[in-house]
């Protein structure tokens, strides 16, 4: 089936990261200030976006480098795939995941989250999220309206048909697709492709996750009080 190309324009889009991964260099606060060339020489040795952008890796095409504000942000997705997989990728190629609105965007994470929680029985506990926002204008293989044309590439159990159409969209150079959240009715996400897609990313607001043991129970701002 020929799917329809159509320019999507979300300024902006919203896709919510964990804040396990500090933004500063944590071994450089604790070290020996002696050992600071050593461990900044390791950082950039062992930092695969680092290397991509120093042509020591082809994790990237080069002409799909993007640079500008938020760019680590829009780069970790493709230089950091998830091995596990996921709806539009079976681990061997990086999709940049977003919403067109916040709400989507929670009901989809809540759903992943709460997935990975109960395969590994954690027990209660908060998780603190980043909200990311960032402006998407691309032309994007659009799957919009098409639920029942394609059952399987929208099925909420199994990413067979999903990651078999996102593998052979990256094939053929498309940015992205454009889709249904299966997630949050009436909700619409993208799943980017090609960074070029993407600018001027930038971190909104932070949130937490109440995990109760079951289930995420409560999603709220989290926020430093003013003097």
């Amino acid at each position: 089936m020929s799917l329809p190309v159509n320019r999507v324009r979300w300024e902006p889009c919203w896709r919510i990261i964990s804040t396990r991964y500090p933004e500063e260099r944590i071994l450089s606060k604790v070290a020996d200030p002696d050992d600071l060339d050593l461990i900044s020489d390791l950082e950039q040795m062992t930092n695969d976006r680092l290397r991509q952008e120093r042509g020591e890796v082809a994790i990237v095409a080069p002409v799909d480098i993007v640079s500008g504000p938020g760019r680590e942000y829009l780069m970790a997705p493709f230089t950091y795939r998830n091995p596990e997989g996921s709806r539009f990728s079976n681990g061997q190629h990086g999709v940049y995941y977003a919403a067109r609105t916040l709400p989507t965007a929670i009901e989809e994470t809540r759903h992943h989250r709460e997935t990975f929680m109960s395969r590994t029985k954690e027990n209660p506990m908060r998780l603190e999220m980043r909200v990311l926002t960032a402006d998407l204008d691309g032309n994007l293989h659009d799957i919009r309206g098409m639920q029942k044309k394609l059952p399987q590439v929208y099925s909420r159990t199994s990413y067979a048909a999903s990651q078999e159409l996102g593998g052979r969209l990256v094939i053929e150079s498309s940015y992205g697709i454009a889709y249904d959240s299966v997630r949050h009715r009436g909700g619409e996400c993208a799943a980017i492709f090609r960074p070029p897609a993407l600018s001027n990313c930038r971190r909104e607001r932070n949130l937490v996750f109440e995990w109760n043991g079951k289930e995420i129970g409560k999603v709220y701002e989290l926020r430093e009080l003013s003097d």
